[in-house]
């Protein structure tokens, strides 16, 4: 029985509502000797606290689609196949124009607000490259299949979940194909295909954008394998300018790292509450070496660049939550490379999807006009002078932060 299926929480209610009642109905009525009548009222007891924690856990699960499969939560599973040393630019010497197309096959997703705006269809990927096996979900546009635009191609902005996390998150619980799917038919934001990928691919460790020779290669999954299955499957427009990557906390880390560390694949990126160096995470791989964590740090990325990445990024962060390292990095680059920096002040809120979900619209608007979709004039995000009396949802996008880009250096 799935961990996220409906079954599996509709069993668990029902547990719920028997464990209740169980003890009404027999606490008094039990027959026997003493030892074995308080041993059976235990029994009843645990089942109750056992159904009722389970519930709640499955409740904040689905809500924050924080572990996919059993596998994920016990740590009993792997997506990886191999992990061969592929080198400093992680294609191992493979010439990726010359790999044949692959055709998936896409099913729909099942879930809170998956069949919203369209739904959203995933396919299994055996990366070719990386050696990873894994979901990869995607959700089209609303002018994707309109005659009108048979012919046009279409940008992409992969997204990245935290640490745990389900690639399904940014469509569950941040709503982020419901948020922007309107704004996309006004013309408002551009029609992003938008491709969310699994990030969790060995158990028990946080594997975010690493290579790791004989242990994994996630940074060749999600910048070489993922585009390229994209790439085969729909109608979009060539890295580097029609690609963005997009992620909250620990997948905002590796969205800023992938768009530094390749600024060939990806034009822009977007990062809410995340940070630089990978030791945030305590359960990063990348954090376990000296040498990968130098590797993996954007700020240190970006210093130590012969040329600076021609890529955008917009940060966004609460102090000692994402804003000091936005902050560093936009000290740290040099043109062509452009940062902008957007405050949430502490009272927006804490490290929640709560505070990430109103960001979502501002960052597309940022990426709509970083990639050259414009829409209409006069729709990127305002910045009001004070944050006094304003709604929580304006706190957390930062429309109405007391410190902007150009006044908070």
């Amino acid at each position: 029985m799935s961990l996220t299926g409906t079954p599996f929480l509709y069993t668990l209610i029902a547990l719920s509502a028997v464990a209740v009642v169980l003890p009404l109905l027999l606490w008094s009525r039990l027959r026997g000797p003493r030892v074995l009548r308080a041993a059976a009222r235990i029994m009843m007891l645990l089942f109750a606290q056992t159904t009722a924690v389970s519930l709640v856990f499955v409740l904040v699960n689905n809500a924050n689609n924080l572990y996919d499969t059993w596998d994920d939560l016990l740590g009993t599973g792997t997506h990886v196949q191999q992990a061969a040393d592929l080198g400093a630019d992680g294609t191992g010497g493979i010439a990726l124009d010359r790999l044949p197309k692959v055709r998936q096959k896409f099913t729909p997703v099942n879930g809170a607000a998956m069949h919203a705006a369209g739904g959203v269809r995933v396919t299994q990927v055996q990366g070719r490259v990386s050696g990873v096996n894994a979901e990869v979900y995607v959700w089209l546009p609303p002018q994707y299949n309109e005659p009108a635009y048979k012919h046009l191609a279409f940008p992409v902005v992969e997204l990245l979940p935290g640490y745990p996390g389900s690639a399904k998150s940014w469509y569950g619980t941040l709503h982020v194909h419901e948020q922007l799917a309107p704004l996309m038919r006004e013309g408002k934001i551009a029609p992003f295909i938008l491709v969310a990928p699994r990030t969790t691919l060995l158990p028990g460790v946080d594997t975010g954008c690493a290579n790791v020779a004989g242990t994994v290669n996630a940074d060749s999954w999600l910048s070489i394998d993922v585009p390229k299955m994209v790439t085969d499957n729909f109608r979009v427009l060539p890295a580097p300018k029609g690609w963005a990557v997009a992620g909250y906390s620990a997948g905002g880390h590796c969205a800023t790292k992938l768009a530094v560390a390749h600024p060939n694949r990806y034009r822009a990126a977007v990062s809410l509450s995340g940070y630089n160096d990978p030791i945030i995470e305590h359960n990063s791989l990348a954090a376990q070496d000296s040498a990968l964590r130098r590797a993996n740090n954007p700020y240190l990325l970006l210093g130590k660049a012969a040329v600076p990445p021609s890529v955008a990024l917009y940060l966004s962060g609460q102090p000692h939550d994402g804003y000091e390292a936005a902050m560093a990095l936009r000290r740290e680059a040099k043109a062509p490379t452009t940062v902008r920096v957007v405050y949430i002040p502490s009272n927006a809120g804490g490290h929640t999807m709560e505070l990430w979900r109103p960001q979502v619209v501002p960052a597309f608007r940022w990426l709509t006009t970083q990639m050259g979709q414009h829409a209409i004039a006069g729709t990127s995000t305002p910045h009001a002078p004070s944050s006094g009396g304003s709604k929580h949802a304006e706190l957390a996008s930062g429309t109405a932060s007391r410190a902007t880009e150009g006044r908070k250096r």
